[in-house]
């Protein structure tokens, strides 16, 4: 993962290139300007800023100058931006604060894989496109278009609005995964690794489906259900009749 430590260049990124900083780490007692712009610049990007005493600061950086950027080895796009290079169907893969890299990487490799048009994150509470995302998902992360939004339910409202159909993935749901149409414009949300979907998320998807299971685990990891959901869509949109569509 890169870091960059030195208040111009953390400056000069935020002017150029602000889509590839996952993170800034403040010093909690550093008052003088520059830090001053940089928290500017990041509040008008949307960027994470966590404020830390100066000795947790030297252990991530030795020889800081206050500030410390966490780097992405890709930049964040818009939502618009994925919309607009997607097909008259879009497949989005929305992610409800998900932490764990190796799932992160996990997932974005089954998505780009099954042909989803974009991943969705939120700003807080969700892993960052780190160089471990970016190695677990075999380079995946290289050809997918990723944004990240303040808000994941005021993005979900958004794009119902625009005629997605919002299907949550999650053990204990109202049908099958197999028991939908998904050549229609579709986003499937995944919850985290602990606790699942938030329930706010929960009341916003259209439908909220699971998985069979036969053995005595009654559930799979997120990144094994998002591999069952994503290739579902993959073979329901090879076949050129498609399937019944739902009732919303």
């Amino acid at each position: 993962m890169d870091q960059v430590n030195r208040i111009n260049p953390v400056v000069e990124i935020l002017r150029a290139s602000p889509r590839r900083i996952n993170k800034l780490f403040l010093q909690k007692e550093e008052g003088h300007r520059p830090v001053g712009t940089i928290v500017g610049l990041a509040k008008a990007n949307r960027i994470p800023c966590v404020f830390l005493p100066k000795q947790a600061l030297d252990k991530m950086s030795p020889h800081h100058q206050g500030v410390v950027a966490v780097l992405s080895p890709k930049e964040y796009v818009s939502l618009e931006e994925i919309l607009a290079s997607a097909g008259p169907s879009p497949f989005l893969v929305l992610l409800d604060e998900i932490e764990d890299p190796q799932n992160l990487g996990a997932v974005l490799r089954s998505a780009e894989g099954a042909g989803a048009d974009g991943i969705v994150l939120p700003e807080r509470r969700s892993a960052g496109l780190t160089e471990t995302v970016f190695e677990v998902s075999a380079g995946a992360l290289e050809h997918l278009r990723v944004a990240r939004v303040p808000n994941l339910a005021q993005t979900m409202d958004a794009l119902k609005k625009r005629g997605f159909w919002l299907v949550g993935a999650e053990s204990g749901g109202d049908g099958r995964y197999f028991e939908f149409d998904y050549t229609v414009a579709v986003a499937v949300v995944l919850g985290s690794e602990g606790k699942g979907l938030r329930p706010l998320i929960r009341r916003k998807c259209d439908r909220v489906l699971s998985i069979p299971m036969r053995g005595r685990v009654n559930s799979l990891n997120v990144a094994s259900a998002a591999s069952v959901f994503f290739f579902e869509i993959a073979r329901q949109r090879s076949i050129p009749s498609g399937a019944l569509r739902p009732d919303r």
